[in-house]
């Protein structure tokens, strides 16, 4: 056989390895980790359940998940073990450093809506949204201008009038 065709399978065995060689690092850091677990430490399960570790045994793990509440899970459901502040934050929802000068997002949203602009409209004073009225070109209706305006109307009514072919065509 010439090296040209065993160059796919070279490859495909190459890639083979590369992958699960980085699947047993994963394993082995998770591992890693497990162990690293003492009584007291914060952890997540893997089903998403927060706890702290009350005893670790070879193969299972008694957390406390509340007063009262004593939990026997297998080492191998630990998907982290958080440290004390990361727990605290997601439990307990303590912030250690929290900045002085930062803006403080307030609970409800009144103090947003509140302006201190003195150009604010008034509640009974109609709103001026700059489009014209659906009437502004009957009879009817009388535009603010009445001179510039009622001239340019009647010219484009003749324009249309004339690119249509009139009413009577239609």
């Amino acid at each position: 056989m010439s090296l040209l065709t065993l160059l796919p399978f070279i490859v495909l065995i190459g890639a083979m390895f590369l992958m699960t060689r980085s699947a047993k690092k994963k394993q082995q850091q998770a591992i890693d980790m497990r162990n690293q677990m003492q009584p007291g430490s914060g952890v997540r399960t893997i089903g998403g359940m927060y706890a702290t570790v009350k005893e670790v045994s070879d193969d299972t793990v008694l957390l406390d998940a509340g007063p009262g509440v004593e939990l026997l899970f297998a080492k191998n459901s630990i998907g982290a073990v958080l440290t004390d502040d990361e727990y605290n934050r997601i439990v307990h929802g303590i912030e250690h450093d929290l900045k002085s000068d930062a803006d403080v997002v307030p609970d409800d949203a009144s103090s947003l809506t509140e302006t201190d602009d003195s150009s604010a409209v008034t509640d009974g004073a109609p709103v001026d949204l700059g489009k014209k009225d659906a009437a502004a070109g009957t009879a009817d209706a009388e535009p603010a201008d009445a001179g510039t305006d009622a001239a340019d109307q009647a010219k484009t009514d003749e324009q249309a009038k004339k690119s249509d072919g009139g009413s009577e065509a239609k």
